[in-house]
């Protein structure tokens, strides 16, 4: 999986630009070895949002309390495949 986050990165930096630094939680796709040893490789600082602190993630919270609101809480799913559509639409 480490790979597949590397590569995919790879591709955003050379289409995007390689940014200064990359803000994430500390989930163990941002916190592995192998990602922060490339990321150093191509100097790109980490900046982990500390644990319980949502408003140091604005976009994310946003968009989670959107959803949240104005579509799960509207709806009621009898199957996974049901969630998949409507999320896709």
């Amino acid at each position: 999986m480490h790979e597949e986050i590397i590569s995919l990165l790879a591709d955003l930096f050379l289409m995007k630009g390689t940014p200064c630094y990359l803000r994430s939680d500390n989930g163990s796709e941002f916190t592995a070895k192998k990602l922060r040893a490339w990321l150093e490789i191509v100097a790109v600082s980490t900046a982990f949002i500390e644990p319980g602190s949502p408003w140091e993630n604005g976009y994310c919270e946003s968009f989670n309390s959107k959803m949240r609101d104005e579509f799960l809480n509207l709806e009621i799913f009898d199957i996974m495949y049901e969630v998949d559509v409507l999320t896709k639409r």
